[in-house]
């Protein structure tokens, strides 16, 4: 039987390939201060669609343009993910491998920009990861930091829900409803941010909901208020970075479990928008907002 490799296992295992890249880079360095090479690591759970990717093109795109002075690069968190691209010929790194290749390419001012949407179990690990990293990097001369998620603030939040109000089609007449997936998070306390953004949702528009796919709250909650209102039609939207697999086939598909059917069940009219939150600059700009903050505490 082969024995599971906890996430316990993945990080000694992390901690020991950075561990003889950071000793191969300080022996290669002599010990030397080096001039600052500033990078960024774009991190994201990651995706094997193809319609999907012009989100991170997007985001690529944008951080460029902000920091042309940086390299940058990427990293997925999913190993699912990872070992799909790469039987189709495309090879992503996990973020500590990635964070080590940057180390022994002479980088020493990192910021890994996570983005994720909140401080949820995914993100929880990709701070650890880097907390390791930076703590075996071993030089003073050397920092690694970690920039907030997208939902991190009050403001962000705010501007992220009247940014995909306004993704939404002029063909929306007044009582036509927005459902906005969030994925939802088994760390709880994250989970309960999705509440909050609901709730600013509802302070923008009445009749905008954030319900998740694995967490609270969920789509059933909002139904009873959709049919209270009078709606119609409602509009489908991912409140992901990408229009992945779950905008495609937990919201949108054609089975009978998907949002898009369980909602025509009940009577309504549904249209989704599969464009992630990433293609969008408005929100892009955004989680640039929290590299740049990032990089002021690198100097």
């Amino acid at each position: 039987m082969k024995k599971k490799i906890t996430s316990v296992g993945l990080s000694f295992i992390l901690l020991a390939v950075f561990s003889v890249t950071v000793v191969l880079a300080q022996k290669h360095g002599n010990g030397k201060a080096s001039p600052q090479k500033e990078a960024i690591l774009l991190v994201a759970f990651g995706t094997t669609v193809p319609e999907a990717k012009k989100a991170f093109d997007q985001i690529e795109t944008q951080v460029k343009k902000e920091f042309p002075n940086s390299e940058v690069r990427w990293a997925f968190t999913s190993s699912k993910v990872r070992s799909k691209l790469a039987a189709m010929g495309v090879k992503l790194d996990s973020p500590g491998v990635a964070i080590a290749k940057l180390v022994d390419d002479g980088y020493n001012r990192i910021v890994v920009a996570s983005f994720h949407t909140l401080f949820g179990e995914e993100f929880h690990d990709l701070v650890k990861d880097v907390n390791a990293c930076a703590q075996l990097s071993g030089s003073s001369d050397r920092k690694i930091l970690i920039a907030r998620p997208l939902l991190s603030s009050r403001e962000n939040i705010e501007s992220c829900i009247k940014s995909l109000i306004s993704q939404a089609p002029e063909t929306r007449m007044p009582g036509d409803a927005i459902v906005l997936m969030g994925h939802g998070s088994e760390h709880h306390p994250a989970d309960t941010v999705y509440a909050a953004t609901n709730f600013y949702a509802q302070k923008a528009d009445p009749n905008v909901f954030v319900a998740t796919v694995d967490g609270q709250p969920t789509l059933d909650d909002f139904i009873p208020i959709l049919k209270k209102n009078g709606a119609k039609k409602v509009f489908l939207m991912p409140f992901m970075a990408v229009a992945g697999d779950h905008a495609r086939n937990d919201m949108c598909g054609e089975e009978k479990d998907s949002w898009k059917s369980i909602l025509k069940q009940n009577g309504f009219q549904v249209e989704c928008i599969l464009k992630g939150a990433a293609e969008n600059p408005a929100i892009v700009n955004l989680w640039i907002g929290n590299i740049r903050a990032a990089q002021t505490r690198l100097r």
